[in-house]
């Protein structure tokens, strides 16, 4: 945890937070940073802002009391992930790290490859799925969680129109298949939200590759092995930042 972050709830109207001695949060600043009375925390608000508070006191117990302080802004999300639902394992695992790397929005969709079964996950379930978007910020430092949303005929959300308001004004979208063609020059991301688009492990169907090329999407590749979704969204993620960066 690189910043402890709280729900505004847990924030008194005096400023102060209590952790209890079992809360994870606790468990952290005791054991991993061995942080004592007085000393600075980088905290934050989950949705809101962040800062470096103080913390008050650490009890015998291991409760730890905080004073927050919170009025800069954290790092802000800059892409959108239009992901086929993966094994809700993998796609449990994905969570975290896809909302560290600093995803804006996710619309899980559901293609032709996907497993029926994967809509009754457990994981799918946004109460489910937030902890493990807020573990996410607090290893990356940010505050913000990505908006998500499931959509369970991805030909029929294509056809809708819904897809394309979805992403109205950002020009910059890819959609990953395998290939020994790399694609797109991944600079056009630059000074832009993009959104990228990662397929079952089996990739998109034609037809589903139609329909995003239709929706302006651009073919990209990261070589021709199939990887798992989880690996190919990170490695894209990782791949559209380091060519922002260099534009």
């Amino acid at each position: 945890m690189n910043r402890i972050l709280f729900e505004r709830e847990e924030i008194g109207a005096d400023g102060t937070a209590r952790l209890a001695p079992d809360d994870v949060r606790a468990v952290h600043v005791r054991t991993v940073l061995k942080a004592e009375a007085g000393c600075p925390l980088k905290t934050g608000v989950v949705d809101g802002p962040a800062g470096v508070s103080r913390i008050l006191s650490v009890s015998p117990e291991g409760a730890v009391s905080i004073q927050t302080s919170h009025g800069d802004e954290a790092p802000a999300p800059w892409f959108d992930l239009l992901l086929a639902m993966p094994r809700p394992r993998s796609y449990k695992r994905l969570l975290p790290q896809i909302t560290a790397m600093g995803a804006r929005r996710i619309a899980l969709v559901w293609a032709e490859k996907t497993e029926k079964a994967y809509w009754g996950a457990k994981i799918v379930d946004p109460g489910v799925a937030r902890p493990c978007m807020v573990e996410g910020l607090m290893q990356s430092g940010a505050t913000v969680l990505p908006l998500v949303s499931a959509h369970r005929d991805f030909a029929a959300f294509a056809r809708s129109g819904a897809l394309a308001r979805m992403f109205e004004g950002q020009p910059a979208r890819f959609a990953a298949h395998p290939s020994r063609d790399p694609g797109a020059d991944l600079r056009a991301a630059a000074g832009t939200v993009p959104v990228l688009a990662i397929g079952p492990e089996g990739g998109w169907t034609d037809a589903e590759l139609g329909m995003l090329e239709k929706e302006s999407f651009a073919r990209i590749s990261l070589g021709p092995r199939i990887l798992r979704s989880d690996t190919a969204a990170i490695a894209l993620a990782a791949a559209v930042a380091a060519a922002r960066a260099l534009a």
